[in-house]
């Protein structure tokens, strides 16, 4: 048992469990009509930008709720900033939006699914084994378990696509999170489009 007193384990496993709180997306992908997707994404999406630039904006009532709400799941760059800035969850939202408009119902939801279980044990993996980091401080603990959840993931949709092929779906979905820096785009955003590009040549 791991005896959480670090306040920075604590905040990711918090940040995680809302992460995974998400899965719901996915599940609603695949399951309903495509419109549905799209408009509820599309209205979660400018909700979500309206209420967190009031909350940048400093607006009394809508800005103090946000921040007591949401506190924890925020980085540095997104409490500290001089220009609006949005969160990881307008970039999930955005992800999901983009998905259910451009692919395959069954390619849209495996994608989303991967972001949101593979990046969460690429963190907490990473967090709490990882050891032999990289130059831009990822772990290959949690780049390895990305690729390895990631494989299985994309194997319970596909479960008759190449293992070859999903091999190189996990691991380029894995790249894609791994050079977010030098890409300059959210790994919430870049990771499903991504997989979800090459899933749909073959759904």
């Amino acid at each position: 048992m791991f005896e959480l007193k670090s306040k920075s384990l604590k905040t990711e496993l918090y940040r995680k469990a809302v992460h995974l709180s998400s899965l719901w997306m996915p599940l609603f992908i695949f399951t309903m009509p495509r419109n549905w997707s799209i408009m509820l994404f599309c209205s979660l999406l400018m909700a979500n930008l309206m209420i967190e630039y009031a909350a940048y904006q400093k607006t009394a009532v809508i800005g103090t709720l946000f921040r007591r709400m949401f506190i924890k799941t925020l980085r540095y760059r997104e409490i500290n900033r001089s220009c609006f800035t949005p969160s990881g969850s307008v970039y999930i939202l955005a992800a999901a939006l983009t998905v259910s408009v451009c692919f395959t119902p069954k390619a849209a939801a495996t994608a989303m699914t991967i972001v949101l279980i593979s990046d969460t044990c690429a963190a907490l993996f990473g967090k709490f084994f990882g050891t032999f980091r990289f130059y831009n401080g990822k772990t290959l603990e949690g780049t390895t378990s990305f690729i390895l959840s990631a494989y299985l993931v994309i194997l319970f949709f596909f479960p008759f696509a190449s293992p070859f092929l999903i091999a190189f779906i996990a691991l380029a979905s894995a790249a894609t999170e791994f050079f977010e820096k030098e890409t300059g785009i959210d790994d919430n955003l870049s990771i499903p489009l991504v997989a979800g590009f090459i899933l749909n040549l073959i759904a």
